[in-house]
């Protein structure tokens, strides 16, 4: 399994689309999604090219700990405790 962070996806947008979008960064663009989707295009082409079947995901919440741990923080929508007690 392979897990590409990028790190420098606002600089990658702002790059691509000039001082006038780079306003519009955390505004309107999700500088991460758009660079995934573009990632994702460009690796969905080289491994048809190569053969190669696979599942891409893009994810939002993942973070690095160091070069050991990865950190999966999870949102709780709802929460029930079930009790074995006959009240």
């Amino acid at each position: 399994m392979i897990i590409v962070e990028i790190i420098n996806a606002r600089e990658v947008v702002r790059q691509r689309i000039g001082r006038l979008g780079e306003r519009l960064i955390g505004k309107v663009v999700d500088a991460e999604a758009q660079v995934e989707k573009a990632l994702i295009q460009e690796l969905d082409n080289a491994f048809k090219e190569f053969g190669i079947e696979a599942r891409i995901f893009s994810v939002d919440g993942l973070q690095m700990v160091g070069k050991s741990h990865l950190e999966l923080p999870i949102q709780v929508r709802e929460e029930r405790q079930v009790s074995s007690k006959q009240d």
